[in-house]
């Protein structure tokens, strides 16, 4: 355990002494999330947070697993996405959307990249036979990389209250390091309490009220890491029921999307077209304070990653 918690230490250090570095830069460069109408924020504040979560949780990937197919998907993919998420967050301070397709394609691109190292969901035990029962090579892909899509996205939707993509995130990682632990998956434990130990060092920073924000660069690498952990260690050798430990692990931004997209489609709006039709709007419309509305929501997600670790257990 001890090695687990200096892997989550050493990217709490280097996140927590990278941020000042990079907010600096950001207000130098006038890199600034500008308030809207959609926005809840009144002042400009800087949006480059999510290079140092980036930059801290790679160099202790690198320092603890050195150049293993799954430190090189992460930085492989992670660095891909946080230039396109850069991309979109400069479009933001000059005030306007960068196009959706282009985001589309480069999202999609990056989640094959788990399947270039191997990474992937390759099948399901059989109860019934007692053996596993392996999917054939597109449905391995095809699977594998919608989900890694998904929850990339996911966590970006989630990220319009201060500290809520982060604090969500620490919960969710400290979850599957639990689930990877018990499962004796220690380079997926290792992963995980690394990117709980960055998001849980930038929370210092982006709690209410927030000093830097991650941007889509950091939200997106969030995403993508906690799925790839998922695929790397929850969803091996799984059984039908365990599937629910990584989705319950998750269980905020995936009831969170699906209920957004239900009422877009319902409501007849462009599922892509930023809304406050999220969790988290709704709440501050009914009164509750940032605060109050993230303290809700770390509370489901603490409810739901409970849930997941009692039934791990119970397998």
């Amino acid at each position: 355990m001890q090695f687990f918690l200096s892997a989550l230490l050493t990217s709490f250090v280097l996140v927590l002494a990278l941020v000042p570095a990079v907010r600096r830069l950001s207000l130098q460069w006038e890199f600034v999330d500008r308030p809207s109408q959609r926005k809840i924020h009144t002042a400009p504040v800087p949006l480059m947070g999510g290079v140092a979560i980036f930059i801290g949780s790679a160099a202790a990937l690198m320092l603890f697993e050195g150049p293993s197919p799954r430190t090189l998907t992460i930085v492989i993919g992670g660095l891909a996405l946080v230039l396109i998420g850069s991309v979109d967050d400069w479009y933001k301070t000059k005030g306007l959307e960068f196009p959706v397709w282009p985001r589309l394609i480069g999202y999609i691109l990056v989640s094959s990249v788990p399947l270039w190292f191997g990474i992937e969901i390759a099948g399901i035990s059989d109860p019934i036979h007692q053996g596993y029962l392996f999917f054939t090579p597109w449905l391995s892909w095809l699977m594998t990389m919608g989900w890694i899509f998904a929850i990339t996205n996911m966590i970006n939707f989630i990220d319009g209250v201060d500290g809520l993509a982060a604090g969500i995130a620490s919960i969710s990682a400290l979850t599957l390091m639990l689930a990877a632990l018990y499962k004796g998956q220690e380079g997926t434990a290792v992963l995980a309490a690394i990117l709980a130990g960055a998001c849980i060092a930038f929370l210092g920073y982006n709690f209410y009220p927030a000093k830097i924000f991650m941007g889509d660069a950091g939200a997106t690498f969030l995403g993508y890491t906690l799925a790839v952990i998922a695929v790397d260690g929850a969803f091996k050798s799984t059984t039908a029921l365990s599937i629910l430990i990584p989705i319950l692990a998750l269980g905020v931004p995936i009831l969170d999307t699906s209920v957004v997209f239900i009422r877009r489609l319902l409501e007849k709006k462009s599922i892509c077209k930023a809304d406050k039709l999220h969790t988290h709007h709704s709440l501050l419309k009914m009164g509750l304070s940032q605060v109050q509305t993230v303290s809700f929501l770390y509370l489901i997600a603490a409810l739901f990653s409970a849930i997941s670790i009692i039934l791990l257990m119970m397998l």
